[in-house]
């Protein structure tokens, strides 16, 4: 058993949802895995008491947050000493195969703005959460949604994540944190 620290930035809770079932999902191969926000005061020194970490954020105007990419950036060697993974959740990752390109691009980027490169990269769709939009967010988001040809009624959220890619990205996480660990020893 490992204690794994899995790190999420959110906007709209979707994030942070995917976050919270990687961590049952760890819990479930009998790691003890803790999950925080990357806002959270001490997540970044929580990072030495754990023998892995997951890193996950979202993807807004073309970047995951700044607030993410600065305590990646600061930690990164921490980071890199343990087991690690990174998951990147859009709206991209749930469209065409040119979508899909650009969300990885994102996660390219990420990784030169942090200099930080995970052992292992998931991109999860997000969410389309209508109902938590201001008035203008809404519409904005009703109008790139309607030019990539997606689900537009705003009297209903969509949920587009893949829940078993999820737990698939978690399960083999887990399954390679023994074997990493014990070779770190």
């Amino acid at each position: 058993m490992a204690s794994i620290l899995v790190v999420y930035s959110t906007i709209h809770g979707q994030t942070g949802r995917i976050a919270q079932r990687i961590g049952r999902v760890l819990e479930a191969a009998g790691h003890a895995a803790t999950v925080r926000s990357a806002g959270e005061p001490g997540v970044g020194a929580a990072i030495i008491e754990h023998a892995a970490v997951v890193v996950g954020g979202s993807i807004q105007r073309g970047r995951h947050s700044r607030a993410l990419e600065s305590f990646v950036g600061v930690h990164r060697q921490q980071l890199a000493s343990r087991p690690n993974a990174f998951f990147s959740v859009s709206l991209s990752a749930a469209g065409t195969a040119k979508q899909v390109a650009q969300a990885r691009r994102c996660v390219d980027r990420f990784e030169a703005r942090t200099g930080w490169h995970p052992a292992a990269v998931a991109l999860f769709a997000g969410a389309l959460p209508y109902s938590k939009y201001n008035p203008v967010l809404r519409f904005v988001m009703r109008l790139i949604v309607r030019m990539a040809h997606g689900d537009t009624d705003t009297s209903r959220d969509y949920d587009y994540t893949d829940w078993s890619a999820v737990e698939r990205f978690a399960s083999e996480f887990a399954s390679r944190v023994p074997a990493l660990s014990a070779a770190a020893d």
